[in-house]
Formats: structure tokens, C-alpha cells, sequence
């Protein structure tokens, strides 16, 4: 009985990760972004949430697929971070603005990003508050 109702808060502490992930990744991206020849690196946040959940189904929505830059160049397997084993959703970002020196950073790109991960996370950290604080009120018989 008490495993069902906390299903809801498995699902939200397991996207908690995956964000606090990305948003490191996102980091990096931004602390490399005048390193020569440093190519920046994102998280499928759709593939790291079916690969933590352990869900194979395919989600409905929309996809993107990361393509290699040039014909012959060998598709990489996604890194393992943090509590995420296996296929992560980790895959090279596209670049938009070719630098001189080989640095696929995007810095707006990157900051959009950083601060839409964020509004997401304080969004999920909100709902397993809100989430917990319904369930402590249903026990209490509030």
C-alpha cells in the first residue's frame, strides 16, 4: 500500500538526479567555453529518465537525433555519471557557430539551457514537497 504511494516520489526523485546531472554537464560546458578544441557535450534528459526508471517503452513525443559532423566518424556510447548506469542520453551538441579553434560551445545556447534546467529542478523539488506535505496531511487525517 505504501509502495504505491510513493510511486510518485520515486519517479520525481529519479528526474532530481537526471536534472542535477545536466545541469553539471551544463556546467562544464560553460566553464570550457574558451578551452581550444573542447566540443560541447548535453544530456538527453528523455533517454537518462527511461535508462534511470529502468523503462524500455518508448516515450510519445518528438526526438532528436545527434548526427556525426562528417561521413566516417564512429558514433560514441553514451558515458556513465553520476547514478546513471549504462545509456544516459549523453551525446555531443550540434555546433551552431564554428570557432576557430574547435570549441562547439554556444554560450547563449548554454546559459538558456542552464536556466531552463533550473526553473525545472526548483519545479520538481516544489512537487515532491507539495507531494510529501499531501501525503503527511492524509496520514494525520487533516
Amino acid at each position: 500500500m505504501f509502495a504505491t504511494m510513493t510511486n510518485g516520489l520515486d519517479f520525481h526523485s529519479k528526474a532530481l538526479v537526471v536534472r542535477a546531472d545536466r545541469q553539471r554537464v551544463i556546467a562544464s560546458n560553460i566553464a570550457n567555453a574558451d578551452t581550444p578544441g573542447y566540443v560541447a557535450r548535453d544530456l538527453n534528459f528523455r533517454d537518462a529518465m527511461a535508462a534511470a526508471s529502468g523503462s524500455s517503452a518508448q516515450l510519445a513525443g518528438p526526438r532528436i537525433q545527434a548526427t556525426a559532423a562528417r561521413p566516417g566518424h564512429i558514433a560514441l556510447a553514451g558515458s556513465t555519471m553520476g547514478s546513471l548506469g549504462g545509456t544516459d542520453g549523453m551525446a555531443y551538441t550540434l555546433q551552431t557557430q564554428p570557432s576557430m579553434d574547435g570549441n562547439s560551445v554556444d554560450l547563449d545556447r548554454e546559459r538558456a539551457n542552464f536556466a531552463d534546467n533550473s526553473v525545472r529542478y526548483e519545479a520538481t523539488l516544489r512537487f515532491i514537497n507539495g507531494y510529501s506535505k499531501t501525503i503527511l496531511s492524509a496520514i494525520q487525517g487533516q
